[in-house]
């Protein structure tokens, strides 16, 4: 039942992360990134890191993507002019085949042995152990960027409002 799951799971990642990629509509593409990330939640969910599962929706899901939206309606991003061809949909999606096709095949070559998950894999504890210690710099670092990010947004928004 659980490996049903994960396959349920995966697919549709895989089918909603490439509807972000094909979508003309620049809000319909970031809510499929938003399906993307519950689906990869679910994931989480199935590996027992349940809250790592809650964080992806909270943080990623919830914060991040309100940010994203609103960004693109600050920016009024317009519909992409054109049209994806039939053509061009087919070979990325030919393209994704044999990457995935590639991946599988060398992933298979790699004897992999039971997993050595410690019990306090995924907990409150753990994480905020790691963050707060290991990975304090790159965290303090990509919030120093998410501020550039919106306050580049706003100035180049505001920059269009002005003319």
């Amino acid at each position: 039942m659980q490996l049903l799951m994960f396959y349920l799971l995966g697919f549709g990642a895989v089918v909603s992360a490439l509807l972000l990629v094909t979508n003309k509509r620049p809000v319909a593409a970031a809510m499929s990134l938003i399906l993307t990330m519950l689906f990869l939640a679910g994931i989480y969910v199935l590996l027992d890191a349940h809250l790592i599962a809650a964080l992806q929706i909270i943080v990623y899901a919830g914060a991040i993507m309100v940010l994203f939206l609103f960004v693109i309606m600050l920016l009024n991003v317009e519909e992409k002019a054109g049209r994806l061809s039939n053509r061009k949909i087919a070979l990325q999606f030919i393209s994704i085949l044999v990457v995935g096709a590639i991946l599988i095949s060398v992933t298979g070559l790699i004897k992999i042995g039971p997993s050595q998950v410690v019990d306090s894999f995924g907990t409150t504890k753990a994480v905020g152990q790691m963050l707060f210690t290991d990975f304090l710099l790159p965290f303090e670092i990509a919030s120093i960027l998410l501020l550039a990010a919106i306050v580049g947004a706003v100035i180049l928004a505001k920059r269009r409002i002005d003319d």
